[in-house]
């Protein structure tokens, strides 16, 4: 009896080119978008970097991740890594530890002297950056490195912004912002400290320039209504982190209480301890549930002594104490008071109840909008006034570094774009590899490697860094725990499994074809592929 696919042999050219009646579906290959590379606020190839790290090319991996973001060493120490929540190998073992291996990127580029690449060539064009923190230096570098003239203006004597003046030594060493903050001054960018911009058209105009960022940071303390006697020390949370960049350290007390429930409050109860506070005290009127202070640093602060007193507000401040308030959550979770009263000792109180941005620097400018105490922008980051655009605190979002530094890449683009007289286009968006497209059949359990920590006793009474590094052998193994989901890494998987001997490879670094005249359409390649970069569509007839 006559095989059935015998058929095809006998009907010349007319099914040549033709895949077969009997297949429905074809295989194609297609790059996916990590779900690290999806959630990152900077927008940073993590794949692509951690690629490079895995192979030993670390040098690569910092150039790759600097296409991004220009601050791998203090992002590896102070970005909350969502990246990680939405890493799919969590769900097999633990998520890679993606700021860690930034983090060691990072240090490695600052000890082997790493160097940005200059641009090619000038634009002839001058922007103007207002604020030299995360957001405002984030967008100098990328506009520098696209050929523009920038003069970063900074009413304060350093630069680094709430880098510098919010976050403490323990967990960012200055040493480490400076040499960051250094590379970019060496590409080409200048910048003037000590000056503040009382009116941005005015500043524009007398200093010739082209286009304008604004990035001020919310360095301005918001205060709650406490009553208190003459001599009652109550002080604010970003007063007194700044006052630690000068060499007169803050007078707090034996007992220092923290009235707020973020990670200003956190950052601030633990540096009283580290001045030498007995008793370091966080007033919350919520829950642990409700306290927007990330977990990590609750529990730090716990280990180092900080006590915190839930479900509390702070109704009168005096001279050596205060009278606190017990509160209930209501059905809608909202602190309500209970008329339960207790006192606290305290030497001081300091307020750590969020930050505003000082907007007087835009009084005046026609078509600048304002709402809610930031200003509005559209999609590309422009305000309503042509030619000056905003980010980082100063536009409604989330207040992080990590937000701030994507805002300065992401407005770098669009005013480099529109200095041109064109628009800027981003790639279009790929569907995100999630886990159910992986075939995790081929990993093996390997758990993740932990950062070292300084001990409890130089945590409670020093400034040295809490959080340690990976050496090489560690930072190498963490990055080989990535799954390259959604893009190929010629695993040849694909190539093996085929029973129709339909794949074909092209090489190394240039993946695989299909030769669709073997193909039935089985889907065997999908199955097996481990990263989901393979996927079956409807067959074109």
């Amino acid at each position: 009896m006559q095989k059935p696919f015998a058929i095809t042999l006998d009907v010349g050219s007319s099914l040549a080119n033709h895949t077969g009646s009997w297949r429905t579906e074809r295989p194609v290959y297609l790059s996916r978008k990590p779900p690290c590379n999806h959630q990152c606020p900077a927008g940073e190839n993590i794949q692509g970097w951690l690629f490079h790290a895995e192979s030993g090319n670390y040098q690569q991996a910092w150039r790759t991740l600097v296409e991004d973001n220009p601050f791998p060493a203090i992002m590896g120490r102070v970005c909350y890594h969502t990246c990680e929540g939405a890493c799919n190998r969590a769900q097999l073992d633990a998520p890679v530890g993606i700021n860690s291996v930034e983090h060691f990127l990072g240090d490695e580029a600052i000890k082997q002297g790493w160097r940005f690449s200059k641009p090619a060539a000038s634009s002839g064009k001058k922007v103007m950056v207002v604020g030299a923190g995360p957001s405002g230096l984030s967008a100098a570098y990328h506009l520098a490195r696209l050929g523009h003239a920038v003069t970063v203006i900074e009413a304060g004597p350093l630069p680094g912004g709430m880098m510098r003046f919010g976050i403490p030594q323990y967990r960012l060493p200055r040493e480490v912002l400076d040499a960051e903050v250094q590379r970019i001054v060496e590409l080409g960018v200048r910048i003037e400290y000590n000056t503040k911009v009382s009116n941005v058209l005015e500043a524009k105009l007398a200093g010739g320039f082209d286009a304008v960022f604004l990035a001020v940071g919310a360095h301005i303390a918001k205060r709650a209504y406490i009553p208190a006697g003459d001599s009652a020390k109550v002080l604010d949370a970003v007063s007194v982190l700044r006052s630690m960049e000068g060499e007169d350290k803050p007078l707090l007390g034996r007992r220092v209480v923290v009235y707020g429930g973020g990670n200003t409050a956190i950052d601030m109860a633990r540096t009283a301890k580290r001045l030498g506070a007995t008793e370091s005290i966080i007033v919350y009127r919520r829950n642990r549930d409700k306290m927007p202070a990330h977990d990590f640093e609750v529990e730090e602060a716990l280990q180092e002594g900080v006590m915190i007193k839930w479900l509390s507000t702070i109704k009168q401040a005096g001279e050596s104490s205060i009278t606190v308030e017990k509160m209930a959550l209501d059905d809608k979770g909202f602190p309500q008071p209970t008329g339960e009263f207790e006192t606290l000792e305290a030497d001081s109180v300091v307020l750590a109840l969020g930050q505003d941005v000082d907007l007087s620097l835009i009084d005046g400018v026609p078509g600048m909008a304002v709402q809610d105490g930031v200003v509005q922008v559209n999609a590309q980051m422009m305000t309503g006034h042509d030619g000056i655009f905003a980010g980082g605190d100063m536009v409604p979002a989330e207040r992080n570094v990590t937000v701030a530094i994507g805002h300065g890449k992401k407005a770098a683009r669009n005013i480099d774009a529109w200095l041109r007289g064109t628009a800027y286009v981003p790639a279009p968006k790929s569907e995100v590899a999630s886990f159910d497209l992986l075939n995790t059949w081929y990993y093996s359990d390997a758990p993740k490697t932990v950062r070292p920590m300084l001990d409890i006793i130089r945590r409670q009474s020093t400034f040295e860094e809490v959080q340690g590094g990976l050496d090489e052998s560690n930072a190498l193994f963490e990055a080989r725990r990535c799954l390259s989901c959604g893009n190929c890494f010629e695993c040849d998987n694909c190539y093996g499994v085929c029973p129709d001997n339909a794949v074909i490879k092209l090489g190394p670094g240039k993946g695989f074809e299909f030769n669709y005249d073997y193909c039935k359409g089985c889907g065997i390649c999908v199955a097996e592929c481990p990263c989901g970069s393979i996927k079956m569509v409807p067959e074109d007839i």
